[in-house]
């Protein structure tokens, strides 16, 4: 391969939308970049413009329909597969449910935007029950959006852009080596940002839910803190015995004078290697107080058969 333009011209319409379709499948491939050089490649020509903006937004409306369905049959349980396998599992369920329940169904027009969120919204919102007809209103809102603003930012720059291709395009398969130099070094940036997080979250201390039992039955001094998000039209219905519901965002600000300095306090959530519960308890650890979290929150909890509170409507 001796031109790389060439390669493109020829190639393009079918590797936009194979790109944008496995990237929103969830494989860690960046397609805005792919999307600014299909505008490039665009400069004046309209129609061209028109197809990659058409193919574009049907190959990530396919994907999304795919994960729609995957989320409304397996629920939350596939959440948390697309979790342990994120890149980001810090952006996972909790920054997904956080934006469902500020923005609703319009969280689908801007997920695309947002790392993370545009791999989990089309689950979650088959996992929240959401119409079939709104989310592909929304969704395919979104993906005209996000496909339009990188084709508009490449043909608003394809001058520079197509005199880049063509000083590469004479290296051929150098110039090839090189964008996928670019991609592993991408992936392995966000492989480490995993690392570090994931390492965060083991070394906090824990407890089991074997000695959270004892310690309750105990009547031990300490406060069993909830993370979990509670939207609006799907509330949390139950709880671990004397929980208390704070919500994540607020955590960094919210006042805890009301509980004394030496009462220790367990934190949990739902969501896989107890991410949220441990930065919870990291936020809450820098009040002063002794946190701990809880291994495999409320799941482990129920499944190994401890009773739960029902909540009311005022909780």
């Amino acid at each position: 391969m001796h031109n790389i333009g060439l390669f493109f011209s020829q190639y393009s319409l079918i590797a936009i939308f194979l790109i944008v379709l496995l990237e929103q499948a969830g494989l860690p491939i960046p397609a805005l970049p792919f999307l600014i050089l299909a505008g490039a490649a665009s400069g004046n020509d309209a129609l061209l413009a028109i197809q990659f903006l058409l193919l574009a937004t049907v190959a990530a409306t396919i994907s999304d329909v795919i994960w729609y369905f995957v989320g409304r049959r397996y629920g939350r349980r596939v959440l948390s597969l697309l979790c342990r396998i994120s890149l980001s599992p810090d952006t996972c369920v909790r920054k997904s449910e956080n934006s469902f329940n500020r923005w609703g169904v319009a969280t689908l027009v801007i997920a695309k935007f947002i790392p993370g969120l545009s791999m989990m919204a089309p689950p979650l919102a088959g996992a929240l029950s959401m119409r079939l007809q709104n989310f592909l209103i929304f969704n395919i809102a979104g993906s005209f959006l996000w496909v339009g603003t990188g084709l508009i930012g490449g043909m608003l720059f394809h001058k520079e852009f197509k005199a880049l291709i063509e000083s590469f395009g004479g290296y051929g398969e150098l110039a090839l080596m090189i964008i996928a130099g670019l991609l592993i070094v991408y992936i392995a940036w966000r492989l480490w940002r995993r690392r570090q997080v994931m390492q965060m979250v083991m070394e906090f201390p824990r407890v089991n839910v074997d000695e959270l039992a004892q310690m309750l039955e105990c009547r031990s001094q300490l406060v069993i803190v909830d993370v979990r998000v509670n939207l609006p039209d799907h509330p949390l219905e139950s709880h671990i015995p004397g929980a208390v519901h704070i919500d994540f965002a607020s955590l960094g600000s919210e006042s805890l004078d009301h509980w004394p300095m030496d009462t220790q306090i367990i934190t949990y959530c739902d969501c896989p290697n107890d991410v949220s519960a441990a930065k919870a308890a990291y936020l809450i650890g820098k009040k002063g107080y002794q946190t701990r979290v809880l291994t495999g929150g409320i799941n482990q909890w129920i499944s190994s058969g401890y009773a739960i509170e029902n909540l009311d409507d005022s909780i």
